[in-house]
């Protein structure tokens, strides 16, 4: 079979008419880089933030079009909507799911605070439409990468499992993404009616990745409007069911996919991760600046690799420093949730693709993560005021 191209596609949006019905919407460069893996194409639609909704069946006719050229087997398009620095944002368009769940709770706040004195900062936290089913979402970022921010959050996740509670994981790292690897998953999700996609599971977890849709060794080479698009279906267009919270790998840094999560998703919290060296500290403050900005509340900072224990002697070795987290915590006036060591422990089982905390759940390591997943839940609870299941640690 031809493998599939790039100009098939968008010789096929070709003939898909753009809101003018005079030219297409490839004429017009309405059209997104297209991404092609193993027959399924991703592509988004720029259109104005203000015509997004009335333009959702330009949406479908395009994805029609693509899904009837030979040798395509799934499509997904989504509209990017964008708007112009300093005006007034725009809602974006809801899939399919969320839009049959209704969200308009969160709409008439902004008409009741839609004076115009009264449009500044929180503005934009309200009309954050939440995920149908969810109750809380929590984002663990890290300034830097190499700081072991994927190996906390699945460990984190799952020590929030074993306290009792419904959790998923949203995989947010499109470029790099290692959840498929850390629970040992394998296999692609299945799809069904309205494009809505049903999340792998394991260990009782459920898991939405970008390493589920595309084999491991595919370089990802997405600009902005595709990463968005991208997240926001993972997050949106997934059959989550009822969750008590689901967990947020975030990509490293404070790049355009971490933005995008904090400014249009409600999101919870932030948990940072970070190393004890100063170097790490300077970059985890930038990710606390950052959530900061949006108005996301940190919830704590982690110190990962706080220290190793020699496993012939039992000894303990500061590799890294120590304590630079928890001072630096107590210094900007966020909780400290937790050290975890650096252990060959946590290094073997994540690699195996068995956490520790459910390869070894009465070890020490997972005793440490769950103490962590108890203080985080708290901070969640005391953030939003909710009445939220309660923790009980042994």
């Amino acid at each position: 079979m031809t493998e599939l191209t790039r100009e098939q596609v968008l010789d096929a949006l070709g003939r898909v008419r753009g809101p003018d019905l005079d030219r297409s919407i490839v004429e017009l460069k309405m059209v997104s880089d297209v991404f092609i893996s193993d027959g399924k194409v991703y592509f988004s639609i720029t259109v104005p933030a203000e015509q997004a909704e009335a333009l959702e069946p330009l949406r479908q006719a395009a994805e029609r079009t693509v899904k009837a050229i030979p040798g395509v087997k799934s499509v997904l398009a989504s509209l990017t909507a964008e708007r112009k620095q300093g005006s007034a944002p725009s809602p974006r368009p809801q899939p399919p799911a969320a839009a049959a769940a209704g969200h308009d709770h969160g709409h008439s706040h902004g008409h009741a605070h839609g004076h115009s004195h009264a449009q500044p900062q929180p503005q934009p936290q309200r009309t954050k439409a939440g995920v149908p089913g969810i109750d809380a979402i929590i984002a663990v970022a890290s300034g830097k990468g190499g700081v072991g921010k994927s190996t906390t959050a699945v460990n984190l996740a799952l020590g929030l499992k074993a306290n009792g509670l419904r959790v998923g994981i949203l995989d947010a790292d499109v470029y790099g993404p290692s959840m498929p690897r850390l629970l040992g998953i394998t296999g692609r999700p299945q799809q069904i009616e309205n494009r809505i996609i049903v999340p792998m599971e394991n260990y009782g977890i459920k898991v939405m990745s970008m390493g589920f849709l595309v084999d491991e060794g595919t370089a990802m080479i997405w600009r902005g409007p595709m990463v968005q698009s991208a997240l926001m279906q993972m997050l949106r267009e997934v059959a989550w069911g009822d969750l008590d919270v689901l967990v947020v790998d975030m990509p490293p840094g404070t790049g355009d996919a971490q933005l995008t999560m904090a400014q249009q998703v409600p999101l919870s919290g932030a948990v940072i991760v970070s190393t004890p060296q100063d170097l790490a500290l300077i970059d985890a403050r930038k990710g606390l600046n950052m959530f900061n900005k949006v108005e996301v509340p940190v919830l704590g900072i982690v110190e990962n690799m706080s220290y190793f224990i020699a496993p012939d002697t039992g000894n303990r070795y500061d590799i890294f420093g120590h304590g630079g987290a928890r001072a630096e915590a107590e210094k900007i006036g966020v909780p400290f949730l937790g050290e975890v060591p650096l252990t060959i422990a946590i290094r073997e089982t994540s690699d195996a693709g068995t956490p520790v905390v459910v390869s070894d759940p009465d070890g020490p390591q997972a005793a440490v993560y769950r103490q962590i997943a108890e203080k985080v839940w708290n901070e969640v609870k005391a953030h939003s005021g909710r009445t939220a299941p309660a923790i009980v640690f042994e």
